[in-house]
């Protein structure tokens, strides 16, 4: 599969090592404040990014344009969203990036079963097998003996 900036691959990547900093950065960002308003700091700053890409992109659209439906799953992945930073960041502030991070990664298991259960995706027997080492190594990192 190849990995171009044409390629969901490539965003998915780029995700993942973006991921990894916000952990480390989150940490140490967390050390001397709340965590919830380490949080309310970085929304902040997600918006004034997102403004900003969206204005140098031309991407803005009419509010009127989009529809009730979507406006209700944006709204909910938002709250999703908030809540689990929300968490997170308690979290990093509670425990060690190296562990807390592999758990949140569950999400991963998460999507995977939800996916299959309320999207119809299909996975194979080798999909559920990689779904099952990703909880497995999860666990395995987050474990402290």
């Amino acid at each position: 599969m190849s990995v171009l900036p044409g390629n969901w691959l490539f965003w998915a990547v780029l995700s993942a090592i973006f991921a990894a900093l916000t952990a480390i950065f989150a940490k140490i960002g967390v050390a001397d404040i709340n965590s919830n308003f380490a949080t309310f700091i970085r929304t902040i700053v997600v918006i004034a990014a997102l403004a900003g890409i969206l204005s140098l992109t031309g991407g803005w659209q009419s509010p009127s344009g989009i529809s009730t439906r979507t406006y209700v799953f944006l709204v909910l992945s938002g709250l999703g969203t908030g809540a689990s930073w929300l968490c997170y960041f308690h979290a990093l502030k509670l425990g060690e990036a190296a562990r807390v991070a592999p758990i949140d990664k569950l999400s991963v298991v998460l999507v995977a079963i939800f996916g299959v259960a309320f999207l119809g995706e299909k996975l194979t027997a080798v999909n559920w097998i990689g779904v099952g080492l990703i909880a497995a190594g999860a666990v395995l990192v987050a474990l402290q003996i």
